[in-house]
C-alpha cells in the first residue's frame, strides 16, 4: 500500500491545492481537464514514475519550458517562492489529491 502526503495529512492536499491557486496556476492548468497547459493528472502521470523529484519539477516549473507538452511554452514561475514550488511539485507526484 502506497500512502501519499494527503493520506498521511489530509490538511496536506488542501493546502496544497491552496497554493495553486494562490500561484494562479489553475488559470493554465485544472484537475483533470487540459485548458492551456496539461491537467494535474496528465502531469502525475508522466512524473509520477520516479524518474523526476520533487526538486527537479520544482525547477521545471520555475524555469518554465517548452516542448514537453505540445506548442505552448510555459513561460518561467520566477514569482512562486522555493518552498511553495517544491510543494507543489511533491504534490504533483503524489498525485494532486
Amino acid at each position: 500500500m502506497v500512502l501519499t502526503a494527503g493520506a498521511l495529512w489530509p490538511g496536506h492536499a488542501i493546502a496544497n491545492q491552496a497554493l495553486v491557486q494562490k500561484n494562479a496556476c489553475i488559470a493554465c492548468h485544472q484537475p483533470a481537464t487540459r485548458v492551456v497547459g496539461p491537467s494535474w493528472k496528465e502531469i502525475t502521470e508522466k512524473y509520477s514514475d520516479g524518474k523526476i523529484t520533487a526538486e527537479q519539477l520544482a525547477a521545471n516549473i520555475k524555469g518554465g519550458s517548452s516542448g514537453k507538452w505540445g506548442a505552448m511554452p510555459m513561460p518561467p514561475q520566477l514569482q512562486v517562492s522555493e518552498a511553495d514550488l517544491k510543494t507543489i511539485a511533491q504534490w504533483l507526484l503524489d498525485g494532486a489529491k
